[in-house]
């Protein structure tokens, strides 16, 4: 069962300062708020297509950008795979699962600075963080299967915390 997610409703397209609302945005962002499940742009288009006939790919990359940009939207990029989008403002990370290449969003159950979970060097500040993981998702998790598309971790890397020795001062 996946967590539920605070989203605002469809048609409540975030009103601020900043860019225009246009039907074409206003279609990519219903797109992205039907579905928990951070489609590419191209999952974007083809689901904005059916109620936008003209639309193009272009137009969709470029709102996404203008979301994204306005802080309405996130984008989330794990290595050399598409970008994908978050409607999904609140704190959390991101599981990739290596089987499916879904990603799901994984709640945060007590936020921390980053400095009470990470040894920052000395003057560091952080003003965001995107925190990733890449396993199994809950779904694939049920197959046999999938456990031999994920190496189970060596026993100690269970047991130990994971915290990295500081970093010597530069």
């Amino acid at each position: 069962m996946s967590p539920s997610l605070d989203l605002a409703p469809s048609d409540a397209l975030p009103v601020k300062k900043g860019p225009r609302q246009t039907e074409q945005r206003k279609a990519v962002f219903e797109a992205l708020m039907a579905r928990a499940d951070h489609p590419s742009a191209v999952e974007v288009f083809l689901r904005v297509k059916t109620r936008v006939p003209s639309i193009s790919l272009a137009t969709v990359y470029n709102c996404l950008e203008t979301l994204a940009a306005s802080g309405q939207v996130r984008m989330v990029n794990h290595e050399r795979e598409p970008s994908r989008y978050c409607a999904n403002l609140s704190e959390h990370a991101h599981l990739f699962c290596s089987h499916c290449g879904s990603v799901t969003d994984l709640p945060v159950h007590t936020p921390m600075p980053p400095d009470q979970i990470w040894y920052l060097p000395e003057g560091v500040t952080i003003s965001q963080q995107e925190v990733s993981f890449r396993g199994t998702c809950a779904k694939c998790g049920q197959h046999p299967h999938s456990a031999a598309q994920a190496p189970p971790l060596p026993p100690h890397s269970r047991t130990a915390p994971l915290r990295p020795s500081p970093l010597p001062p530069i």
